[in-house]
């Protein structure tokens, strides 16, 4: 005869750590941030860790890309206010795009060209939502991080250029900052 198991209430957390970290970095964000436009960086790097997974051709690089993100985003606030990292963010995409267009990653068409036309879409709503009046452009921000949000779903459902617990992560973030940044700004 075998014990009966008894399951740690924690298991159902372990197997979905990517949605509770994914909580807890958006939570960890959002209460930094004034709740608008300023996290505008966090849709280019959403972006960009995408094309670089993409150009690097493997999923495994979105952790270190995505950390590498938070290196830039953190670094440029704390150096110096005044310099926006979402311009930073859009360099390194583009020389991430150049590597991978040299090392030939043009195939499958899923991976650096539409990665590429999604940084460009989604760096035009984080750019134009700098620059656009606070309220309009948090706004804007907003929907952008939600439309990211359903292509990391996509990615998550068909386990496709960045790995998929990237993916989930990503989509919690998203979702959850885009709810703050509606919240904050409807109250502001």
């Amino acid at each position: 005869m075998t014990a009966p198991t008894t399951a740690s209430p924690a298991r159902p957390l372990l197997r979905r750590w990517p949605t509770v970290a994914g909580l807890a970095f958006a939570a960890f964000v959002g209460f930094d941030s004034g709740g608008g436009a300023d996290l505008a960086p966090v849709l280019a790097a959403a972006a960009v860790v995408y094309l670089g997974a993409a150009a690097l051709g493997k999923h495994g690089a979105a952790w270190p890309l995505f950390f590498g993100t938070v290196v830039v985003i953190t670094v440029t606030r704390l150096v110096d206010d005044r310099i926006e990292p979402t311009w930073l963010l859009f360099g390194a995409g583009a020389v991430l795009l150049v590597y991978g267009l040299l090392r030939g990653a043009l195939r499958p068409v899923y991976g650096l060209p539409l990665q590429t036309l999604a940084l460009l879409a989604y760096g035009a709503v984080a750019a134009v939502g700098l620059l656009l009046h606070p309220p309009l452009g948090a706004y804007l921000v907003a929907l952008g991080l939600l439309g990211h949000a359903a292509w990391d779903l996509y990615h998550f459902r068909t386990s496709r250029v960045v790995s998929p617990s990237l993916a989930e992560f990503c989509l919690v973030l998203d979702a959850t900052l885009a709810v703050v940044i509606v919240a904050l700004t409807a109250l502001g």
